[in-house]
């Protein structure tokens, strides 16, 4: 949760780097969040070698 602290940005899910089809599963999710009018992005956070699919930050707290 570092990452979408220091990048002010919610953490919808995370895929593992190591998955035989790469970041697809990420983007693929990325892609129906934007379809459903998110404005979804996948990064990559090397700390726990994963790639995390994030929305921008909410101001809720």
């Amino acid at each position: 949760m570092e990452v979408a602290a220091a990048m002010a940005e919610k953490v919808l899910e995370r895929f593992p780097a190591g998955s035989p089809r790469g970041s697809w599963p990420a983007e693929e999710y990325a892609a129906r969040r934007r379809d459903q009018g998110e404005a979804a992005t996948v990064v990559m956070d090397l700390k726990s070698d994963a790639f995390l699919v994030v929305v921008p930050g909410r101001d809720e707290d």
